[in-house]
């Protein structure tokens, strides 16, 4: 049976912000070293792009993530529960440590702060799956 038409829309757009809120984080991971050599501005100049993108999509993925959460009846199980709380709090790790990664003025804190926002990120999209059946 087909999707109604507000559950497809809701999907498609929670999965599109998602595919450029983690997508975007690993192009971008894997770039750096190629961009590097051209001068330390330019992967400063391509993270800056990419953000202008990226908190967007984050910010769609937070609002079709209530709207999903909405869509669900009220009678799941414990174990679906748990998952979702675990999807919640990898969102906020991936966000709050992209913020993080935003400020930080040390390589070392880079590096740990972009890991830490792409590994979350990507457990939340396994989660995600999770919920999804």
């Amino acid at each position: 049976m087909l999707a109604p038409a507000w559950d497809t829309v809701r999907l498609s757009l929670h999965i599109l912000a998602a595919t450029i809120w983690v997508g975007g984080q690993l192009v971008l991971a894997g770039l750096v070293s190629v961009l590097r050599p051209f001068g330390a501005q330019v992967p400063r100049a391509a993270a800056r792009r990419y953000n202008q993108i990226a908190w967007p999509a984050f910010a769609v993925l937070v609002l079709t993530g209530l709207w999903n959460l909405a869509a669900v009846d009220g009678h799941q199980s414990t174990g679906y529960r748990a998952v979702l709380i675990a999807k919640l709090a990898v969102v906020v790790v991936s966000g709050l440590t992209a913020y993080l990664h935003i400020r930080a003025r040390t390589v070392k804190a880079l590096a740990w702060y972009g890991g830490l926002s792409g590994a979350s990120a990507l457990a939340a999209v396994v989660l995600g799956v999770l919920l999804a059946g």
